[in-house]
């Protein structure tokens, strides 16, 4: 058996399908893959895709965070919804329990103290609270904000008054800390706040000061999960139980060495949605935030972002393996697994990076990915239109009435050419051009074969538009239909439009018409849905692409009921039914000629206003049901509108109709 000639490497086809690109196709294919690298470049500035990008990085920092047992170097004393019951103050805080707590705390021995509220107003336990700062021993640092770069938090008057309160409490041992903490505009903590130079060192820089890092660091906060929801990461203990006379001796040892945070744990206030919402079911307190920005400092962890150019670098890679592998061609066996493994190492990658310590934050995770998609339909379809032009001669070659689709499957499979056919349901639009003969017997030959030419030209082109089947021409009538050999959902609504593009292609052609040649009439058409006998029928010198049945009788009869309709497209209920378009006007029920069963007909009036189509339709309804006066409404309306010759024919028909409502056409 002949194995035919030797298939070319997948690289040097991809190479000759470049060369016959055209220069035009050319400049536009690397166009889109410009974009296709931005995309995968940039894709953390450009809107919707950063969003996506963030959602992205949040899932894997969640998924591959280290699991960590409590923090044995880090307390947090805090005010919680029970203080505030018991102090009965919600904001500012109870500042003479804060005073008495600071004073039993640094009795225990802490290494450090951060205070995670603003004292921004004046209360009447200040002059307590003062006495305490200027007794602290341990280190102890307040918090500080200006409104400068807190103008949400902190206005004028206040930051007046805390700069006063920081003046006066300034010691060695008691110095001002930044508690400023920053989100994306999608309101999620992620990174290290900035730290501009005119605010003091930030809370966790300001208790670990021999950190450099620290100070200059605004990467990813380091995020750490407890083994289990009930089980936090750092313990938080009520300031109510340092604020008494007395201290449980116990306590001592909860805060003896240990860096300790007081702040706020109440509800609905100081809370921040941070990467770990997903495990925690809901937001973090900035208590909490600072907490987990301490322990990054205490381990001297500091991710490193990827290198411009390894961005670049992964960018690249991304669209020039989208751009091959839409080229490259082949078996699915070998091109599947291909792609699959692609998307796999796409997938894998930005996990991998983050499982090391590599900070992924601005890793165009997701970008990379949309610009292999980009960079594979781009150079698909350009691959695809140069297939497209190696494939016309040999789908002319089929023969002129076999349609494009079914040629370019015979091109594929060449078995189809065997002669068989099958039921289908189809949509059958059959049209024809009034007085056409007539005219053929006027004017010279070389005129009826240009103007025929063109006419059926116009109305293929149309059919074609739509994704519909040309079966035949017979004479200057067109047969086409839609349902076979390849069925789409919304093939009823391609029929029903081509249907109305025909006749505007009609009357674009009669009006277009060559000078000295007369009026040429109006097209007709007719669309009817139902069962069909679809398949190749012929002998072995000649075959065509047809259907047979009573569907395409129908669709012919009602194409020429359209002359004594005084209408020039009309569609049968069941085609109208499945069309899912809202242009129909029902246009009574008529025996066709030859027929005994009488066909619910509708004309599609899309420029009719919804309005006016909705009133005609109710009328209708109204003569359905037998109203006596519906004949005479449907008649003043008729003459309110003169110029819709079937509008008129109706009337007449519904005024002439036979017992039984139907009126049969000659």
């Amino acid at each position: 058996m002949n194995a035919g000639p030797p298939r070319k490497p997948p690289l040097a086809r991809a190479l000759k399908i470049v060369r016959r690109i055209g220069i035009v196709r050319l400049i536009a294919t690397l166009l889109f893959l410009i974009v296709a690298l931005g995309v995968a470049r940039f894709s953390w500035q450009i809107p919707l895709a950063a969003q996506a990008e963030r959602a992205y990085y949040d899932l894997r920092a969640i998924q591959t965070a280290p699991v960590a047992e409590q923090d044995d170097r880090i307390v947090m004393i805090v005010y919680n919804d029970d203080t505030l019951l018991n102090t009965r103050k919600r904001s500012p805080l109870d500042r003479a329990t804060l005073a008495r707590a600071l004073r039993n705390i640094d009795a225990m021995g802490a290494k450090a103290i951060g205070i995670d509220i603003l004292i921004d107003q004046p209360q009447d336990e200040d002059p307590d609270l003062i006495a305490a700062f200027k007794t602290m021993k341990t280190p102890t640092y307040l918090a500080y904000a200006d409104n400068e770069t807190n103008e949400n938090d902190i206005q004028y008057n206040q930051q007046q008054f805390l700069d006063e309160f920081q003046a006066l409490i300034a010691s060695p041992n008691v110095k001002p800390a930044s508690i400023r903490l920053e989100v994306d505009s999608d309101n999620v903590a992620r990174n290290w706040p900035s730290q501009p130079r005119k605010l003091p060192p930030l809370l966790a820089s300001a208790l670990v000061p021999g950190s450099a890092e620290a100070k200059a660091y605004t990467g990813s906060i380091r995020w750490r999960l407890p083994p289990a929801a009930d089980r936090p990461l750092f313990t938080a203990l009520p300031i109510d139980l340092f604020a008494g006379e007395e201290i449980i001796p116990a306590f001592a040892d909860q805060v003896r060495g240990k860096y300790v945070l007081i702040g706020g744990h109440i509800i609905d206030a100081d809370e921040y949605e941070t990467p770990l919402r997903g495990f925690y079911g809901g937001a973090m307190y900035g208590l909490e935030v600072h907490a987990h920005i301490l322990a990054q400092t205490l381990d001297d962890l500091w991710p490193a972002a990827l290198a411009d150019w390894a961005r670049w670098a992964i960018a690249i890679a991304a669209v020039v393996a989208g751009a091959l592998s839409s080229l490259i061609s082949g078996a699915l066996w070998r091109t599947v697994p291909a792609m699959i493994a692609q998307f796999a190492i796409m997938g894998y990658l930005p996990y991998l990076l983050q499982n090391q310590g590599t900070d992924t934050q601005n890793l165009p995770a997701f970008g990379m990915g949309f610009g292999w998609m980009i960079a594979f339909a781009a150079s698909g379809a350009a691959a695809r239109a140069v297939g497209s032009e190696q494939r016309k001669f040999a789908q002319s070659a089929l023969g002129k009435y076999l349609p494009r689709d079914i040629a370019t499957q015979i091109l594929a499979d060449p078995d189809q050419l065997a002669l068989h056919g099958e039921k289908r349901e189809i949509f059958v639009v059959f049209s024809d051009l009034e007085g056409f003969t007539k005219l053929s017997h006027a004017i010279e030959p070389e005129m009826v074969a240009l103007l025929l030419n063109r006419y059926l030209d116009m109305l293929s082109d149309v059919v074609l538009e739509y994704g519909g089947t040309i079966d035949k021409f017979v004479g200057d009538a067109v047969v086409a239909f839609w349902g076979a050999p390849i069925s789409r959902p919304d093939d009823g609504e391609r029929a029903a439009r081509a249907a109305y593009a025909m006749w505007e292609a009609g009357e674009e052609f009669r009006s277009t018409v060559p000078e000295g040649v007369p009026p040429i009439g109006k097209t007709r058409v007719g669309l009817h849905f139902g069962e069909a006998i679809v398949g190749n029928f012929g002998g072995e010198g000649r075959i065509q692409y047809t259907a047979l049945g009573d569907s395409m009788n129908t669709a012919a009869r009602l194409e020429s009921a359209n002359k004594q309709l005084k209408s020039s497209v009309m569609a049968s209920r069941e085609a109208m039914e499945r069309s899912g378009l809202d242009w129909w006007r029902p246009m009574g029920r008529i025996v066709l000629r030859g027929r005994a069963r009488p066909v619910e007909i509708f004309e599609p009036v899309p420029h009719l206003d919804k309005s006016d189509l909705g009133h005609f339709t109710d009328m209708m309804w109204r003569l359905e049901q037998g109203h006596k006066n519906a004949i005479e409404q449907l008649a003043t309306y008729a003459r309110a509108n003169p110029k819709d010759e079937a509008l008129a024919n109706l009337v007449y028909r519904l005024q002439h109709m036979e017992v039984g409502g139907n009126y049969v056409l000659d």
